[in-house]
């Protein structure tokens, strides 16, 4: 068998000693061998010096580590930051316009009279009412209630209601309400009625046309 194929084993010596020569203690039991200097063998894999060895890690590595994750914290806490600094800006963007409109309302509300006499159809009242409900269509400002349409109390305003409340509609259209994106600036003043069921008024119908 070639020197290449065999382990080199560790050269050791038995100290017989009575004191321990690192600690001066007297020795108790029998002499124990130990291997000479630099002649140790490499800790084998699984073995419990390689456990020691893996345990015994660089306090620098570790150091590392929680610097790394201080960071990583740190810019967690920085983008949720700046995600909640952008959303309160834009609430407050948003209030001020909706506050700004909402004293507006009563404008739209003379031109829209003016509009149903006929006073905005020449002239240059039209022209200012024109581009003054271009600009509200611009910023996102909304009309809400058409006649027919389904009653919702979150958004409609009833001082009137005629049926028995199964299928309430709009039956007139009292005063426009406005919304500015989703935020409802002012609900819609109706008179809601009962709308009939198209089972029903078929039904109606073809009573009448039998009589």
């Amino acid at each position: 068998m070639s020197s290449e194929n065999t382990e080199q084993e560790p050269v050791t010596y038995v100290d017989k000693r009575k004191v321990d020569r690192e600690t001066g203690e007297a020795r108790d039991g029998d002499a124990v061998a130990e291997p000479l200097a630099g002649t140790a063998a490499a800790p084998q894999p699984g073995s419990v010096e390689e456990a020691i060895a893996e345990d015994e890690q660089d306090p620098r590595d570790t150091q590392v580590e929680e610097l790394t994750a201080d960071l990583q914290r740190l810019q967690a806490e920085y983008t949720n930051y700046r995600r909640r600094t952008d959303r309160d800006k834009q609430s407050v963007i948003d209030n001020a316009k909706a506050s700004v409109v909402s004293q507006l309302l009563p404008v739209l509300d003379d031109l829209e009279r003016a509009r149903q006499h006929g006073d905005l159809e020449t002239g240059p009242l039209k022209s200012v009412a024109d581009k003054l409900a271009g600009v509200f269509t611009n910023i996102g400002l909304a009309t809400f209630g058409v006649v027919g349409d389904t009653f919702d109390p979150a958004i409609h305003e009833a001082v009137s209601h005629e049926g028995d409340g199964s299928n309430p509609v709009i039956g007139t259209l009292m005063r426009p309400g406005y919304k500015l994106g989703d935020k409802v600036l002012r609900t819609a003043m109706v008179g809601v009625v009962d709308e009939v069921p198209a089972t029903a008024a078929e039904s109606d119908a073809d009573a009448s046309e039998e009589k």
